[in-house]
């Protein structure tokens, strides 16, 4: 049967994507039992032809009892979704999409458990709540070393529709990049980047008509080493091997099967050993969705130029695209990253205290808190403030103390290296009360902080 299968496919002519993933024939007919077109053409990349094809031979396949994996089972991807138990699990979360190919992918990331796609996708909303992500694109701007010297870029389209983004991970100076901002702007900055890939791809399917949540990535690690991962500049958040594992885990775990193909080109021998860390993060479908490269540049290009047309990814890689002026790198689509100027380190440009701030000094340890209480009697007032320390970072929130005594969290704690630059915020006050700002030491054990801070209540203009 399962012959009979793979030659009905073959003949539709539109086989050679399933080959590529490498996926088993009982795999791809278990699928293929699904009443949902959708799941065919998301995950497979399948064409409707193939599509009506696949499902022409539905009945056929149920009809085998067993395989050598064992009984089929009848239950479709849509069916999981439409039972009222597994609707009623996430009916209270505000999703902005609550489309079944939206929960499908939280399904397909944790291999259909239920209970284990519904808790990644609470704990992924919770995420989405801590770091803004909802308005982060229209809250936040990348700083200018960011945008000069981190390689990111989208270069066009390839064959199935799916936006294609180049990243140059080996010409990057991760060291000088963390020596030039703070823990909170890095994660903003990730944050911003991965709600720009949703735009991009929601804008290309407007653009061109294709019905697709996945894009396509091609990551350079030429000139990448040992150093890229060991670097840590002195006084930072954390070493360059970390961040680029922080940027892998909130992609895999806050937007789940949205990569279609990764193409790593140029990997060094070191690679297989990095990887191994890598793996264990993915979802199973996920890994054979790699395509991994060495330094033989004849052979990864015939491999892009198989599934990314030529015109649309830049020359330097071997397609045909150029800026206006015949550079094949594109600089206009992508940066190629490079060294990072010294000017851009936050250690020679350390924030100054300003002449109105006033003076908290906090010890170490237990007992290394100090609240700061303002009232708030008009609504829609507003609290701004800004603030530095001398001796290192400083951990932070902002609460509203209400009528009971509860508190909601405005400003989630968090530590920001105030140290290295001045902490600003401003928040609207919805509702009269109690507003506490309270700073944290007690994680460190022996460095006192001097807290040097502004903060005030305006009230809005048009309060009564």
């Amino acid at each position: 049967m399962a012959l009979d299968f793979h030659k009905k496919v073959k003949d539709a002519n539109e086989v050679y994507e399933i080959k590529r993933e490498n996926l088993s024939i009982s795999r791809v007919a278990k699928i293929c039992r699904s009443r949902t077109l959708f799941a065919l053409f998301n995950r497979y990349r399948l064409t409707r032809s193939l599509q009506v094809k696949c499902l022409n031979t539905r009945d056929q396949i149920a009809k085998t009892p067993t395989n050598r994996n064992g009984p089929w089972k009848r239950d479709t991807i849509q069916s999981r979704l439409r039972t009222p138990f597994n609707r009623n699990a996430v009916k209270d979360c505000e999703l902005k999409d609550s489309s079944d190919e939206y929960l499908v992918k939280w399904l397909i990331a944790q291999d259909f458990d239920v209970s284990r796609a519904e808790k990644m996708l609470r704990q992924s909303l919770e995420w989405r709540r801590t770091s803004r992500a909802d308005v982060i694109l229209e809250s936040y701007t990348p700083c200018e070393v960011l945008e000069q010297h981190f390689s990111m870029g989208h270069v066009g389209l390839d064959t199935f529709g799916c936006p294609v983004f180049i990243c140059a991970l080996g010409k990057m100076d991760l060291k000088g990049l963390l020596a030039s901002m703070t823990k909170k702007e890095y994660y903003n900055f990730l944050t911003w980047m991965l709600e720009t890939f949703v735009v991009v791809i929601a804008q290309e399917n407007n653009r061109t008509g294709c019905r697709t949540r996945k894009q396509t990535f091609i990551i350079d690690l030429d000139q990448f080493s040992m150093r890229h991962l060991t670097s840590k500049p002195v006084g930072s958040f954390m070493n360059a091997g970390a961040a680029i594992l922080v940027l892998i885990q909130n992609y895999l775990v806050n937007y789940p099967d949205q990569f279609r193909r990764v193409f790593i080109i140029n990997a060094p021998s070191m690679f297989p050993w990095l990887f191994s860390f890598i793996k264990p993060l993915l979802a199973q479908n996920d890994v054979p969705k790699f395509k991994i490269f060495g330094s033989n540049k004849k052979e990864w290009i015939s491999a892009l130029q198989e599934e990314i047309d030529s015109d649309q990814f830049p020359s330097y890689y071997g397609g045909s695209m150029t800026d206006p002026n015949g550079d094949p790198k594109c600089p206009s689509k992508l940066n190629l990253g490079g060294e990072v100027p010294r000017f851009f380190y936050l250690r020679k440009n350390p924030p100054v205290a300003k002449d109105y701030m006033e003076t908290l000094s906090i010890s170490a340890g237990i007992g290394g808190k100090k609240k700061l209480e303002y009232n708030v009697d008009v609504i829609y007032s507003s609290i701004r403030w800004e603030f530095m320390t001398e001796g290192g970072d400083i951990s932070y929130r902002v609460y509203n103390k209400n009528n009971k005594n509860n508190s909601d969290d405005l400003v989630p704690q968090c530590r920001v290296d105030s140290h290295l630059v001045m902490e600003e915020g401003l928040i609207s006050c919805d509702q009269p009360g109690k507003y506490v700002f309270e700073f944290d030491n007690s994680y460190s054990y022996l460095r006192k902080k001097k807290l040097r801070y502004h903060i005030v209540v305006e009230q809005h203009e048009n309060s009564q």
